[in-house]
């Protein structure tokens, strides 16, 4: 009836079932006493849902009578994924939740059960629809949104409004305002000043820049619901070039090999105008250390001249695998983490963006972070990348995207090139069946 974890000493590299009630996994053991209930393993993750999770399954072990087993895994979302893959798989019921990300539903739902033959109609009724949209493969519900993120536009007010100019609404201010800025705190001494900072490394984040350009200029989202190929259109190549001349213009070249970190870095430092990141930035950017605390401003990211604004989506869900011995257990397990109850004290004490609408005009929540009342409009909008259309293809979608697009930023293509060949790719790879 408890929930307990401790650490292995040694490094494991297989997961192990052991007697007793013991589980082993990449270095660590989990461990309950023998229970006379059923007994649920769940697989939290160790990153940033990781320190909150075990607290809202001791209290469904509490609500319940039942056992939870609280399973670390990488923090890497690769390596997660992999071991996810490999469990479900060979069939294992080692795990019977498993914390997924946003872009793996349509790659794992094969794996995965349908929640709707566990839990009421009204299951899914507050949360933020193209969360479920994405979680919901060929008429199945396979996970349950538990925290999202959207992509976001960071900028120094103080220098706005120093320099007199406002917060861009268009790619095309944002670059001029950045030009303008960067010149004049350059002749005024600060040599590294940066106008834009954004994730430029051919990478998952580069393609959740490069949708979001794409989409924000009215190109599209590469692919659309119905499995067609979308993205060789001139307002994706428009949208590509633009992003092309901000190289070695208003963001520095180094921004070819640029993560999340490393742009945070830069704009944290007091050394950029503009950042686009997610909304972990806010309170590390306003906390103690920061260069930047009290002098940032958060808004929706620009549009293109034909375009609105589109964020891409990011963020967790939980699904319960095929292969659980307790399916129905454990789809109230997931019913429990992802409820509004669980969502507000996650937000709370953690800072983590609900999916739960209404949370966002909760007075504690809005309270405990202001910044999150902001969040609202963007993730109505947000735009989730095809990995429930592309399925097990989406790596290779997603690979092909942001490979094309770096070569672009990198000067080897230009926009018209680079979404003919990308269309021709993602054309073959659909005829293989998303």
């Amino acid at each position: 009836m408890s929930l307990e974890a401790t650490r292995h000493p040694r490094p494991l590299t297989r997961l192990l079932k052991g007697g007793g009630g013991a589980l082993l996994l990449g270095g660590a053991v989990i461990a309950t006493p023998q229970a006379l209930a059923a007994e649920i393993a769940i697989a939290c993750g160790s990153g940033d849902a990781a320190d909150y999770c075990p607290i809202a399954a001791q209290q469904w072990v509490e609500k319940t009578g039942h056992s939870v087993k609280v399973v670390s895994t990488p923090n890497s979302a690769t390596e997660k994924l992999s071991l996810y893959q490999q469990l479900l798989g060979s069939e294992s019921d080692d795990i019977d939740v498993l914390m997924v990300d946003i872009v793996w539903p349509g790659m794992l739902d094969d794996h995965l059960v349908d929640l709707g033959d566990y839990l009421p109609s009204d299951a899914t009724d507050g949360f933020f629809p193209a969360l479920v949209d994405n979680n919901t493969v060929d008429g199945r519900l396979v996970a349950l949104p538990w925290f999202t993120d959207a992509g976001l536009l960071y900028y120094r007010k103080d220098l706005l409004a120093k320099h007199g100019f406002e917060v861009p609404e268009t790619w095309q201010e944002l670059t001029a305002t950045a030009q303008a800025i960067q010149a004049a705190e350059r002749e005024a001494g600060n040599d590294g000043f940066w106008g834009y900072s954004f994730q430029g490394r051919a990478y998952e984040g580069l393609t959740c820049n490069a949708l979001e350009w794409v989409a924000s200029h009215g190109g599209g989202t590469l692919v659309d619901d119905d499995g067609e190929v979308t993205i060789d259109n001139p307002r994706a190549a428009a949208a590509l070039d633009l992003a092309a001349s901000w190289i070695g213009s208003i963001s520095p070249e180094g921004a070819l090999n640029h993560t999340e970190e490393e742009t945070r870095g830069i704009f944290q430092s007091g050394n950029a105008l503009f950042l686009r990141n997610w909304p972990y930035v806010w309170s590390l950017a306003n906390g103690e250390g920061s260069e930047v605390t009290g002098k940032v401003g958060m808004a929706p990211l620009p549009h293109g001249p034909e375009g609105e604004s589109r964020a891409t989506l990011g963020g967790w869900n939980f699904a319960v695998s095929r292969y659980s011995e307790h399916p129905e257990l454990a789809a109230d397990l997931v019913a429990f983490i992802t409820s509004r109850e669980q969502q507000k004290a996650h937000a709370i004490q953690m800072g983590m963006n609900p999916t739960i609408e209404a949370l966002y005009q909760d007075e504690e929540v809005l309270a405990s972070n202001p910044s999150m009342g902001e969040l609202y409009a963007t993730l109505v909008g947000g735009v989730p990348r095809p990995a429930t259309v592309t399925g097990d293809a989406y790596a290779r979608v997603s690979n092909a995207f942001f490979n094309r697009t770096h070569q672009v930023l990198s000067g080897d293509l230009d926009g018209t090139q680079a979404v003919q060949q990308l269309g021709r790719e993602l054309e073959r790879l659909g005829r293989r069946g998303w």
